[in-house]
């Protein structure tokens, strides 16, 4: 079982690092919801003893969904928890973000191909073990390694990275 780390990508974190390592230019990942909207669930309890490593992030069925940073398309994947998932490698390939319970992807999204922040990858739903009354994004944030595997990493929140604003430079 992976232990998260104390959020290491969080603002302060990145500051205390500077200019080496900036905060990932990062963007709310459905459609239409602003970072006030949403909620820090990180933590949670869930079923079997589990803490929630991510933020759930509710919407209307086929709300898109889009890819919160520049990078490719790691693993298309559909599991008995997280429905259809779609894993992201971040251009610099430090991180590796999760979007789960969705209702489906992009037409012609493929294993290998790069896609743009703000770009539509796919739709909001309730795959998987998701309540079908709540459709959501179940959203995660890996910090991981450049050439590591695409479900290899640590969990960070990524509440603060989301609703933190950044100057813009």
């Amino acid at each position: 079982m992976r232990r998260a780390r104390a959020s290491l990508l969080g603002v302060a974190a990145f500051a205390a690092v500077g200019a080496a390592q900036p905060a990932p230019d990062i963007i709310v990942p459905v459609e239409g919801i602003r970072p006030s909207e949403l909620i820090d669930s990180w933590n949670k309890s869930r079923a079997e003893g589990r803490l929630h490593r991510a933020i759930d992030i509710p919407a209307p069925q086929g709300t898109p969904v889009l890819a919160a940073m520049d990078g490719r398309i790691e693993k298309l994947f559909a599991s008995k928890r997280g429905g259809l998932t779609i894993y992201q490698r971040s251009a610099d390939g430090r991180l590796i973000l999760y979007y789960a319970h969705m209702k489906g992807y992009r037409r012609g999204l493929a294993e290998g191909q790069k896609v743009m922040r703000g770009q539509v990858i796919g739709t909001v739903g309730a795959s998987g073990n998701a309540d079908p009354a709540v459709p959501h994004l179940h959203f995660q944030i890996l910090e991981t390694a450049p050439g590591s595997g695409w479900q290899d990493g640590e969990p960070v929140n990524p509440y603060p990275l989301l609703t933190t604003r950044r100057p813009r430079g």
